[in-house]
This record gives C-alpha cells, structure tokens and sequence, in this order.
C-alpha cells in the first residue's frame, strides 16, 4: 500500500479530509509502533481524553476507546461533519 492514501478515519471512520495526522494507538513513548489515520480534531478527541498510560493498556483496540461515554458522545457528534471539519476540544 505504499504511496496509497488512507481512505478513512480510524476512531469515527468517517472520510478523511485534506489534513491527516497519524496516531500512535500505543504511544511512542510506551514503545508503540503502529500508526493509524486520524482527522486532527479526533485525534485532539483522544489524547484529551486519555493519558498514555491508559492508551498503551487500550493498545490498538478502537472499540475500547468508544466505551469512554465522552468519546462514544464525540463519535456519535462528529458523524455528520465534514470530512476537514474542525472545532476546539475540552480537556479533561
């Protein structure tokens, strides 16, 4: 798949627009390795809502992350947004 460009989001699945940023699922400072496609704003969705401890326990398991009630609620939000659609994120 090399030079191939990702064709969707992996927290919301939505399609990605024309910024990508890519993810650690486990990260890098825990020793992850993999990257995953993400829109910016889910990727700020993430990390505003778990430590990197508790994502190097969730490692590459997506469906873990959508039991957070905030992240299913953002999930369920940003479906109908478009793909380079972007508004701030709260912290924890």
């Amino acid at each position: 798949m090399a030079g191939a460009e990702p064709a969707a989001c992996w927290l919301c699945e939505r399609p990605l627009g024309e910024l990508i940023q890519w993810h650690h699922p486990v990260p890098k400072s825990r020793k992850g390795k993999l990257v995953v496609p993400l829109h910016p704003i889910c990727h700020q969705t993430i990390h505003a809502s778990f430590t990197n401890a508790q994502l190097a326990r969730i490692a590459e398991d997506r469906e873990q992350l959508l039991t957070s009630a905030a992240v299913a609620k953002f999930v369920g939000w940003v479906a109908s947004k478009p793909p380079d659609f972007h508004a701030p994120t709260r912290t924890r």
